[in-house]
C-alpha cells in the first residue's frame, strides 16, 4: 500500500472508495491524475480483474503516462489488461468486435477530417451543388453537430423545425447532402471519426444483447474530464455503466470550456441527478500555483451561477502578486512582453521554456511573434502554423509579390486561380510548358497573350479569363505607385475575391482566417506608420515583403528546445509554466464579442479566463491595449471586464495612471452625490526614474543643430505637450526612452533623436512620433 502513502485526506478517500457512484471534483493542480491512476491501481490491488475496468481520457497522451503509472503499481502485464484510452480509440475497439452487427466490415476504414472532406465534396459534385454556396467545410461542420447530437439521417428528415432552420439558412439540400454522404461511407465500408460515437449508441441501443454484454465486461467505468464530454459521449457511458453503477467522473466545472465542440457542462452539475446515491469528494488544494494566484482565480470564477462550490486553497508560498501593464497599443504590449522575458531570462536564470504567452485568438501571435523576433527569442507556437506560414497569409503575400516582382512563378501560380476564376491546373500546366519552350516567364506570356493566343491551344473562354487576371495585377501595379502598401493590399484582398471567399466560410476555422488576414493588415499600418516616424524609414511594399521573408527564415531556423510557447487559452488546458503572459485582456477580445451575448456564453468565457490564471505556477502577467488597429483603423480599446472582477489585493499596476480603475462613463462628477458615495479610485501617479547609467546617451554628433524645446504633436496635428532634451517618453512600438536630441526650428519637421531602453537610438520625425511624456 505504498502508492496510497503521500495522499491527501480527500485524495485518499477518492481512491479508496471503490464501489458506487463517485463524483470527484477536481480543483485546477489539485492532483486530479494522481487519483485516477492510483484509484485503478487500488482497484486491481483489490482483486478487481483489470479487464473489468474501462478508463475513458480525453488524450492518448493521457492514456499511456497513466498506464506507466499503473504499471509500476501492479506491474506491466495487468496495465496492458486494462481498456483504457480514449473515447474514440476505445469504441473503434469495439466496433471492430460487432461491426457485422450495423452491416460493416470488421477491417472498417476510419477517415480522418481530410477524408471525409474528400469524400464530401465528390458528393457534393455527383449533386450538381454549387460548392460556393455549399462550402464543404461549413457543411462537414454540420454533419458533424447533427452526428454529435445523436440526429441521424432520419431523426433529421422527421424533424420540421430543423429543416425549416436549414432553408432559412439558404441550406436547404443539406438533408439531401448528409443522406448521401452517409451512403457513400456505408458503401466505402468506412466511419468517420463521428461515427465512432453515433455507431457505438446505435449498436448499444439496437442490440441488447451487445449492451448486456459490455455491461457485463466494464463493470468499473472511469471517466477523465467529465466537465467536456458531449451528449453522444454521456448517453454511451450512462448506458454501460447502467447496470452496476461502478462509475467514477473526475473533472472541474469550472474549467469546462469546449461548448464549441459540443461539450455540455450539465454532464457533470447533473451527475447527482443521475445517480442520487452518488459520493462526491472535492480536490481543493491546488499544488501548483502561489497563494496569490489561486486566490485571485476564485475571486473571479465566484461570479458564475452554473457551478459546483469549492473552497480551493493553496499552501505554497504567498508569491508576487499579478502583475497588470497598460499598454498604448498592440504592438507596444507584445514589446512589453518580449522584454520582461529577456530581462527575467538574463536577470534571474529562467529557462524560455518557464514561459507562456496565452491569448484568446490566433491571430493575436502575429505582435508577439514579431516582438520575440526582434530580441532573439525562440519560441513556439502550438496548435497552428506560425502566423507568417499560415496559408491564407501566404496567399495574400502571394498576390504583393507579384506586384513587386511580376517575374515570381511561384507567387504568380499560387494566385492564377485562387480564389477559383476558372484558370485550372490543365492551363496552368499548359503556360509553363509554353513558357518555357520559348525561354520567356510566364509573365512575359500574360503580357503578350495576343501575340501567344494561337500557339497556346486554349478557347477564347480561357484566353478571356487570363486577360482578366492579369490586367487586375497591371491595375494593382499601377495602384502601388500612388497608394501606401495598406491601401493596395486591401484593393488586393477585396477585388481578387480574397476576402469574400474567406467571410463566406462561417465555420470557426473560417472565421479564424479572416482574422488573420485583419491581422496581417493591421501589422502594415503599423509598419507604415513605424516607417513614416523614423527618419529613414522605407514605408514601400518591398520593405514589407522583406521584414516577412526575413521572419519566416528565421521559423525555419528555430529548433531550439528551450522556447517560449505562445498557445490559445483552450490548447493550454492540462499544462503549467512557471511564468504566464496573459494578454489581449479587452472587451470583444477576451470575453470575445462572439461569445458575451448571454450568461452561459459568459461564464464560459469567465471559465476560460480561470483556467488560464490557474496554468501559471509563480507568476502572472496581464496586459491589455488602450488601442488596437483592425483593417487598418486605430481603435479605442476597453479593459476586460475580468480585470475588474480580481480583488486588488492581488494585483500590482505596472504602468498605473491617474483614472479610476472602475471607469465612470456616465461623465458626472462623482462628487455631486456627496462623500460617501460614487469615490473613484485613483493610481498612483508613477515615479520618474532615471535611465540606468550602461544607457546614457553617446555623444551627439556635432553637425547637428539643437534646438531648446519642441511641441508634441497629438495625431490631429495640434500640439499637445511641450518636450525637452531629457524628457523621458514613451513610444507605442519602441518602448520606453529619453530624448537626448532635438533638431529643427519648423515645427512640421523637428526631428528627435531618442535613447530607447530596449531598441537603442531612433530618429524620429515628432510630427508622426506620437511620443507620451512620462
Amino acid at each position: 500500500m505504498d502508492y496510497l502513502k503521500g495522499l491527501n485526506e480527500p485524495q485518499y478517500e477518492a481512491v479508496t472508495t471503490l464501489h458506487g457512484p463517485l463524483m470527484v471534483l477536481a480543483g485546477a493542480g489539485s492532483g486530479k491524475t494522481r487519483v485516477l491512476t492510483m484509484r485503478i491501481a487500488h482497484l486491481i490491488t483489490n482483486g478487481i480483474d483489470p479487464f473489468n475496468i474501462l478508463a475513458l481520457t480525453f488524450t492518448n497522451k493521457a492514456a499511456k503516462e497513466m498506464k506507466l503509472r499503473i504499471a509500476k503499481v501492479v506491474g506491466e502485464g495487468n496495465a496492458k489488461s486494462l481498456w483504457m484510452g480514449t473515447f474514440h480509440s476505445v469504441f473503434a475497439r469495439i466496433l471492430r468486435s460487432e461491426a457485422h452487427y450495423l452491416g460493416f466490415p470488421s477491417n472498417f476504414t476510419i477517415y480522418d477530417t481530410q477524408d471525409s472532406l474528400n469524400v464530401l465534396k465528390k458528393v457534393l459534385k455527383d449533386l450538381n451543388i454549387d460548392q460556393e454556396l455549399y462550402k464543404p467545410k461549413k457543411v462537414q461542420a454540420r454533419i458533424s453537430s447533427y452526428k454529435n447530437n445523436l440526429i441521424t439521417v432520419r431523426a433529421y428528415q422527421n424533424n420540421p423545425e430543423l429543416i425549416e432552420a436549414d432553408e432559412r439558412a439558404n441550406m436547404k439540400y443539406i438533408g439531401k447532402i448528409y443522406e448521401k454522404y452517409v451512403e457513400q461511407c456505408f458503401r466505402n465500408g468506412a466511419m468517420d471519426f463521428d461515427d465512432l460515437l453515433l455507431r457505438t449508441n446505435e449498436l448499444l441501443t439496437r442490440f441488447p444483447e451487445v449492451l448486456a454484454r459490455y455491461q457485463d465486461r466494464f463493470r468499473y467505468i472511469l471517466v477523465d474530464e467529465y466537465q467536456d464530454t458531449n451528449h453522444s459521449q454521456y448517453l454511451i457511458v450512462k448506458a454501460l455503466s447502467s447496470k452496476f453503477e461502478n462509475i467514477c467522473v473526475v473533472g472541474d466545472d469550472a474549467q469546462s470550456i469546449y461548448s464549441f465542440r459540443g461539450a455540455n457542462i450539465y454532464n457533470i452539475l447533473n451527475f447527482k441527478k443521475d445517480y442520487p446515491d452518488a459520493k462526491t469528494v472535492s480536490l481543493e488544494q491546488n499544488y501548483r500555483s502561489t497563494q496569490n494566484i489561486v486566490n485571485a482565480a476564485n475571486v473571479v470564477i465566484a461570479r458564475n451561477k452554473e457551478q459546483f462550490k469549492k473552497n480551493v486553497f493553496s499552501d505554497n508560498e504567498v508569491g508576487d502578486k499579478i502583475k497588470v501593464f497598460r499598454a498604448l497599443s498592440d504592438a507596444d504590449e507584445a514589446n512589453f512582453v518580449a522584454n520582461n522575458i529577456w530581462e527575467q531570462h538574463n536577470a534571474n536564470q529562467r529557462k524560455f521554456t518557464d514561459f507562456a504567452i496565452l491569448y484568446r485568438t490566433n491571430s493575436q501571435t502575429r505582435a508577439f511573434e514579431d516582438a520575440l523576433r526582434r530580441k532573439n527569442i525562440p519560441y513556439r507556437v502550438y496548435g497552428g502554423l506560425s502566423f507568417y506560414q499560415r496559408k491564407e497569409i501566404k496567399d495574400l503575400v502571394a498576390y504583393l509579390r507579384l506586384l513587386v516582382n511580376e517575374n515570381d512563378s511561384e507567387a504568380l501560380l499560387r494566385v492564377i486561380n485562387y480564389p477559383t476564376r476558372g484558370i485550372g491546373e490543365t492551363t496552368q500546366n499548359k503556360l509553363i510548358v509554353f513558357a518555357d519552350s520559348q525561354n520567356v516567364s510566364l509573365a512575359n506570356v500574360l503580357d503578350n497573350l495576343g501575340i501567344y493566343a494561337p500557339h497556346l491551344g486554349f478557347n477564347n473562354g480561357v484566353i478571356s479569363k487570363l486577360a482578366d487576371f492579369w490586367s487586375m495585377i497591371k491595375a494593382f501595379q499601377v495602384m502601388l505607385k500612388t497608394e501606401n502598401v495598406y491601401t493596395v493590399a486591401m484593393e488586393v484582398a477585396q477585388r481578387s475575391g480574397l476576402i469574400k471567399f474567406l467571410k463566406d466560410d462561417q465555420t470557426p476555422e473560417g472565421i479564424s482566417r479572416v482574422e488573420n488576414v485583419q491581422e496581417l493588415m493591421n501589422s502594415m499600418q503599423g509598419f507604415i506608420e513605424e516607417q513614416q516616424q523614423l527618419e529613414d524609414g522605407d514605408p514601400s511594399l518591398s520593405s514589407f515583403l522583406e521584414n516577412i521573408a526575413l521572419s519566416t527564415d528565421q521559423d525555419k531556423k528555430s529548433e531550439n528546445e528551450d522556447q517560449v510557447s505562445l498557445m490559445t487559452i483552450h490548447l493550454s488546458k492540462g499544462l503549467e509554466f512557471p511564468v504566464v503572459h496573459l494578454v489581449g485582456l479587452e472587451e470583444n477580445l477576451f470575453p470575445s464579442f462572439m461569445s458575451s451575448s448571454t450568461r452561459e456564453e459568459l461564464e464560459e468565457e469567465r471559465r476560460l479566463f480561470y483556467v488560464a490564471l490557474t496554468r501559471a505556477e509563480k507568476q502572472v502577467f496581464f496586459s491589455y491595449a488602450v488601442s488596437r488597429f483592425q483593417w487598418g483603423k486605430i481603435t479605442d480599446a476597453e479593459p476586460s471586464r475580468f480585470l475588474s472582477e480580481v480583488d486588488e489585493e492581488y494585483i500590482e499596476f505596472l504602468n498605473p495612471v491617474v483614472e479610476s480603475r472602475f471607469v465612470n462613463k456616465s461623465g458626472l462628477s462623482s462628487d455631486i452625490f456627496g462623500d460617501n458615495f460614487s469615490e473613484p479610485r485613483f493610481f498612483k501617479k508613477a515615479e520618474k526614474k532615471k535611465l540606468p547609467s550602461s544607457d546614457e546617451p553617446k555623444p551627439l554628433p556635432k553637425n547637428l543643430k539643437p534646438v531648446a524645446s519642441a511641441k508634441i504633436i497629438n495625431p490631429s496635428g495640434n500640439s499637445s505637450q511641450d518636450i525637452e532634451v531629457g524628457d523621458r517618453v514613451r513610444h507605442d512600438r519602441f518602448g520606453v526612452g529619453e530624448v537626448v536630441f532635438l533638431d529643427g526650428t519648423d515645427p512640421e519637421n523637428i526631428k528627435a533623436k531618442v535613447k530607447f531602453v530596449t531598441e537603442g537610438e531612433k530618429n524620429l520625425i515628432l510630427k508622426f512620433a506620437k511620443l507620451t511624456k512620462i
